[in-house]
């Protein structure tokens, strides 16, 4: 081709005779087939050269290789290819203008003119013989091919338009029955020559309804559900006919929902402030609109179809398909299909013969030849489609109480079997389907939870699930629960502000006598939006503290999840940044601070809520050098515990103090300590399953020398006192209650030992003997009982309780020697005195005395008394002797 094109452009610019060259390129031509072709293309390219070059002498050169060449071209090749100012040089058309007005006349019929169909030439017979044929019934045995031969010998004898006659095959198709449908689809499969004439039919259809104000008809959602399952139409070509389009879908979507965030910040603004306000707005509801991808939607999830519609939710906004009920009761329905066979198992016996809606196959075979999904035969299927529908379905699971109890005892029987933390990640899982079901409580269960009508049950099925977690997995759900996912639809903004107000109605009118009917309507509300209804709570007991007596009294109510999450909300109002913890002086706790403190000793004293959490966030904060979320564990300690510190004594109190266990309970105190024992027992085990008493115990002793040489520089001379006063209590406080609640093996084994308390984590010797103590007491004691067990035969044998205390001082004397802190006296007085305690050196046995006669006569009292029952007698007599 190169050669060929060289040869001509030589002969136009004057290097070779177009005689010459002509003769040769016909030679050429001659010889080889190919070359006449390749030889027009290089004539029409150097026409376009020529007839475009600003210098035209060349242009003569050009017109006599053409003559030459035209000797062996023939003419008609020569018309398609050159110009028509090209042709008229060569004389091959009679006149350029002419030619130009009959090219562009052609043109004109060839591209714009539209053939129109000769109606006169239909006969309305026609169309009458084919509505018979299609409308008729089937008992006669006719088959689909019987009909289409029918169809298409009208459609020959009457001459009829076949675009016209598939358009009364739709409208057939809408107008009958599933069983007729089924007749008619290989008829319309015949007819219809390519799916785009069928899909711009139907497309016509849903832009008639769209741009009129009559709505668009379910049966012809079903008629294009139809074709679209059965592959008639795709999904991809039909999208684009239907209505309303995305961006303006799109647009409506954020401005519903970002008035609805307004609207429910404004509420949130007037109910947790003390101004009475009732002219703010409360949410916004969406206007409905005749959405015609919804419809198709809905009607392709009736037909068991998830690819198609999945494809058509991915691409509008979340939760605006499922926002309409009847969208989001047929994808339940699927649901409920699929996981039925994971589901029976678990299910009790009266629920197991439910009927499902929707039939789909068991396998993935009969799946694809049905076009439809299959039925989960374990678990591990649920990914395939139940977790995407269930995440496309979101918090409008809602519609459907039944199919989120189902989900929540699948999940629960999995979590059960398979929590198993990986050693990499703290607290999370190895197993992928675990982090799944973490998704879906994220996403959808929680969120769907907080839309159902104060449903007790479904909170206790929820909580079943949730407390297979640890703390830490709960908590983040509870945070997202709280925090994120009320801000994702319009429909939880909505339920927000409703529980916001209702929430308000009832405190407003909590008091002392109205605890019982104020409670009942707290705890209906805890059921579903529990983390709403106690933001608002404690935010009116960090601004009142006199509510917290009520508001004790009216949560006993609540279920164990709303327990849990009142948990959870104390924690988070104890953490908020936005509050300052001191007051404006700087010199004392703020109120909000003493509040929370006091209502969490008297609502973990009273209920049984898990304590973990709370006491890891106190140790975190006094990892961080916070020592103001101390007093926070020492209400705790107080409530749970009986064990108070006072900072004024009367004598008979300060010599209670120096007796055992129960003098001091009785008569050190200035509040008597009764029914502490459970509450006691729980703290105990909290500490003991959270492996956080020795920390927290280090934590408050290593604050305690931090106040004085660490802030020292920025905190004032007056709160430095009252907070080093704060450790100093709460050490005591705290590690009494080790010493009496713990056995004294589990102290032994759980402290370190007093070598390692000094030289490890650098507590100063009192703090270190302080801790020490109860474990030199309890080997002392242990070995006093083995003795007397062992008898004779013991290692003991023949040792006197002196020779076995003197044995036990030694071990720890000899562990104290090496740390050289006893410089002016003895190692051995030095560890005598702080090994010793008070009750060590006197025993207050008048004072003992004193309580067992207040006690006698407290019992005479009661025998005396001839109005009191008997049964209350004994109660009363019961607390005595507790």
């Amino acid at each position: 081709r190169r050669c060929l094109y060289e040869i001509c452009r030589n002969s136009i610019i004057g290097g070779l005779p177009a005689s010459s060259s002509a003769t040769f390129l016909r030679e050429l031509s001659e010889s080889h087939d190919v070359v006449a072709s390749v030889l027009i293309d290089i004539l029409a390219v150097l026409d376009v050269e020529v007839g475009t070059a600003e210098d035209k002498t060349h242009r003569p050169n050009f017109i006599m290789l053409l003559t030459e060449c035209a000797k062996f071209i023939p003419d008609s090749t020569l018309k398609v290819h050159l110009d028509a100012e090209t042709l008229s040089s060569l004389s091959l058309i009679s006149s350029q203008k002419v030619f130009d007005q009959r090219c562009i006349k052609v043109k004109t019929r060839l591209f714009y003119r539209q053939d129109k169909f000769n109606l006169l030439r239909e006969e309305s017979e026609g169309y009458s013989k084919l509505a018979v044929e299609l409308g008729q019934e089937l008992d006669g045995g006719l088959t689909s091919a019987e009909l289409l031969e029918r169809v298409m010998a009208l459609i020959g004898h009457f001459s009829l338009d076949p675009n016209r006659v598939m358009d009364v095959l739709l409208e057939a198709v809408e107008c009958h029955s599933q069983k007729k449908q089924l007749l008619l689809l290989p008829v319309l499969r015949s007819c219809n020559g390519t799916t785009g004439t069928l899909c711009q039919l139907l497309g016509f259809k849903f832009q008639q309804y769209a741009e009129s104000s009559v709505a668009t008809p379910l049966s012809l959602f079903r008629t294009a559900a139809l074709l679209l399952h059965t592959d008639l139409v795709t999904v991809e070509e039909l999208y684009s006919h239907l209505s309303p389009v995305d961006d303006n879908i799109l647009k409506q979507h954020k401005e519903v929902l970002q008035k609805g965030r307004h609207g429910a910040r404004k509420t949130t603004i007037a109910v947790t402030s003390s101004k009475e306000d009732d002219s703010n707005d409360v949410v916004i509801t969406e206007q409905p609109e005749d959405n015609q991808k919804v419809g198709v939607v809905r009607a392709l999830l009736e037909l068991g179809d998830w690819q198609r519609p999945e494809w058509i939710l991915l691409r509008l906004p979340p939760f605006v398909a499922t926002g309409d009920a009847s969208v989001a009761k047929a994808l339940c329905q699927l649901v409920h299909a699929v996981i039925e066979p994971v589901y029976r198992p678990l299910a009790p016996k009266p629920a197991r013969g439910r009927r499902l809606t929707i039939k789909l196959p068991a396998n993935k075979e009969s799946a694809q030849n049905r076009n439809t999904v299959y039925q989960a035969q374990s678990v591990q299927d649920l990914k395939t489609f139940a977790f995407p529908m269930l995440t496309q379905l979101g918090l409008h699971l809602s519609t459907d109480p039944v199919l989120l109890a189902k989900m929540l005892r699948i999940g629960r029987d999995y979590v059960q079997k398979h929590w198993n933390p990986s050693p990499t990640a703290e607290q999370f899982p190895s197993d992928p389907l675990c982090l799944a079901w973490l998704d879906c409580l994220d996403e959808v269960l929680l969120p769907s939870l907080s839309l159902l009508p104060c449903n007790c049950s479904m909170a206790e099925e929820t909580w079943s699930l949730l407390k297979c977690l640890p703390y830490q997995v709960r908590y983040r759900l509870y945070g997202q629960w709280k925090n994120t996912s009320y801000l994702s639809d319009i429909v939880i903004l909505q339920a927000r502000a409703t529980t916001m107000e209702r929430a308000r109605y009832v405190m407003k009118r909590l008091t002392k006598e109205s605890v019982k009917q104020s409670g009942r309507q707290l705890g209906k509300l805890s059921h579903s939006n529990p983390g709403i209804v106690f933001e608002y709570v404690l935010s009116q007991i960090q601004t009142y503290d006199n509510f917290i007596g009520p508001v004790v009294d009216s949560l006993k109510y609540l279920t164990p999840l709303a327990y849990d999450v009142l948990s959870y909300c104390l924690i988070e109002a104890l953490g908020n940044p936005d509050k300052e913890k001191l007051k404006q002086e700087d010199t004392n706790l703020s109120q909000w601070l003493q509040g929370l403190a006091q209502f969490s000793g008297t609502v973990f004293r009273k209920y049984t809520i898990e304590l973990t959490g709370l006491l890891q966030y106190v140790a975190n904060q006094l990892k961080s050098g916070k020592s103001f979320d101390l007093l926070v564990l020492k209400e705790v300690v107080v409530k749970m515990s009986g064990i108070e510190l006072m900072e004024e004594v009367t004598q008979p109190q300060l010599q209670a103090l120096a007796g055992g266990e129960m003098l001091r309970a009785e008569g050190g105190y200035f509040n008597q300590v009764r029914n502490t024992k459970k509450s006691s027992q729980r703290l105990r085990e909290a500490l003991m399953d959270s492996a956080l008493g020795v920390p927290l115990c280090v934590l408050i002793a290593q604050q305690r020398q931090s106040v004085i040489f660490v802030e020292a520089t920025s905190c004032h001379l007056k709160l430095l006192g009252k907070l080093y006063d704060q450790c100093q209590d709460t050490l005591v406080q705290f590690g009494g209650f080790l010493a009496t609640s713990l056995l004294p093996q589990d102290y032994s084994s759980k402290f370190p030992q007093f070598d390692d308390l000094v030289c490890k984590y650098f507590l100063q010797v009192d703090t270190a003997f302080f801790l020490e103590r109860p474990r030199v007491i309890g080997n002392i004691n242990a070995r006093v009982e083995g003795q007397r067990r062992a008898g004779k035969a013991g290692p003991d044998a023949g040792k006197t309780e002196k020779d076995l205390v003197e044995a036990e001082m030694k071990s720890l004397i000899d562990r104290v020697r090496p740390l050289n802190i006893c410089k002016e006296i003895s190692c051995h007085l030095f560890t005598t005195f702080w090994s010793l305690s008070l009750y060590d050196v006197w025993v207050p046995e008048a004072r003992y005395q004193e309580e067992i006669g207040r006690q006698e006569q407290a019992l005479q009292e009661l025998d005396s008394n001839a109005e009191m029952n008997a049964s209350k007698r004994k109660k009363e007599k019961c607390g005595v002797f507790s």
